[in-house]
C-alpha cells in the first residue's frame, strides 16, 4: 500500500514538474526569432520602405512596404514562426512580380522589433497593421495572407473586418490542437499561454478563405487544416491540397502557384 502511494505521489509530482515546464518553456518552443541590429540594412531587389510602429506599451514593431509598379492591391503578409524578414522580404517578391503592394511585420522579438511578447500584444500589433494598412489602400483592395503561424493573426483579423479575401498557407486549427499531438495529457486551455484559435476566429469572417496545404508536411499536418477547413462554409471556403508538399515548399508545386495567380486575379 505504501508503494502504490508512493508511485501515486510521484507521478503527480511528474506530471506537475513536467507541466510547469511546458507552461514556461512555451514561448521558446512556438517562437523561433532571428535577431536583427537595430542599423541592419535589407537589400531585396524590389522597392520598398521601411518602417517602425511604436505600439502604447512601448513596443516597436518593424514593418517593411514593398511596392509594385502598377499596384492591383496590397497584401497584408504575417510570416511563419522563424526567422526575421531578412528572410522573410523575399518570400514577398512573386506577389510583387504579380503586382501587388505587400506589408509585412517581425513580431516582437523578431528582426529589429521589441517589446514584450504576450498573446494580447500580438494581436494589438496586428491591429495596429491593418490600421497602418488602411492608410494605403482601401479594405475592398486588402487580401490578408497567414502562414504557418502567421496564420493566427491573419484569421484573427478576417474575422473582425472585411478585407476583399484571405489567403492561409499550411494553418491549424488552433495551437491547443498542435499542442495535443505533443503532449495530449495536459489541457491546452490551462498550460497554452498562446492558444491561438483559427476556429473561432473565423466565425465572424465575412470574406472568401482560401486555405493551401501539403499532404506531407511534417510541421502542421494536413488534418489540422482538415479540421479548420470543416468549421467553415463551404460555400465561403476552398481547401486546396498540394499532393506530396511540405512545409515550407508549397511555392515549388505547380498547383499552387496555378490556384494562387487565379485567386489574385494574375490569370
Amino acid at each position: 500500500m505504501a508503494f502504490l502511494k508512493i508511485t501515486f505521489v510521484s507521478l503527480i509530482t511528474l506530471y506537475i514538474l513536467v507541466g510547469l515546464g511546458v507552461y514556461f518553456l512555451q514561448e521558446k518552443l512556438i517562437f523561433l526569432p532571428e535577431e536583427l541590429d537595430k542599423d541592419f540594412s535589407y537589400d531585396f531587389p524590389a522597392e520598398f520602405e521601411e518602417h517602425f510602429l511604436e505600439m502604447e506599451d512601448g513596443g516597436v514593431i518593424n514593418v517593411l512596404h514593398f511596392k509594385s509598379d502598377s499596384s492591383k492591391g496590397l497584401i497584408l503578409y504575417f510570416h511563419g514562426n522563424a526567422g526575421s524578414l531578412r528572410r522573410w522580404g523575399d518570400v514577398t517578391l512573386p506577389f510583387v512580380d504579380k503586382g501587388f503592394d505587400v506589408l509585412i511585420m517581425d513580431y516582437r522579438g523578431y528582426g529589429k522589433s521589441t517589446g514584450s511578447r504576450t498573446y494580447q500584444t500580438l494581436l494589438s500589433d496586428a491591429d495596429r497593421l491593418y490600421k497602418f494598412a488602411l492608410d494605403r489602400t482601401s479594405e475592398d483592395q486588402l487580401i490578408v495572407f497567414g502562414r504557418s503561424l502567421g496564420s493566427s493573426f491573419a484569421s484573427y483579423l478576417a474575422g473582425k473586418n472585411n478585407p476583399s479575401k484571405l489567403i492561409l498557407e499550411t494553418p491549424f486549427l488552433s495551437l491547443g490542437d498542435m499542442a495535443n499531438r505533443v503532449a495530449p495529457i495536459y489541457p491546452p486551455s490551462y498550460f497554452l499561454r498562446f492558444n491561438f484559435k483559427n476556429h473561432k476566429s473565423l466565425e465572424g469572417a465575412k470574406c472568401p478563405i482560401y486555405i493551401f496545404h501539403g499532404t506531407e508536411d511534417n510541421v502542421v499536418p494536413l488534418e489540422s487544416a482538415q479540421k479548420l477547413y470543416d468549421t467553415l462554409d463551404p460555400n465561403q471556403a476552398q481547401l486546396f491540397i498540394i499532393e506530396d508538399g511540405g512545409h515550407n515548399d508549397l511555392s515549388g508545386f505547380t498547383r499552387y502557384n496555378e490556384e494562387l495567380s487565379k485567386i489574385l486575379g494574375s490569370e
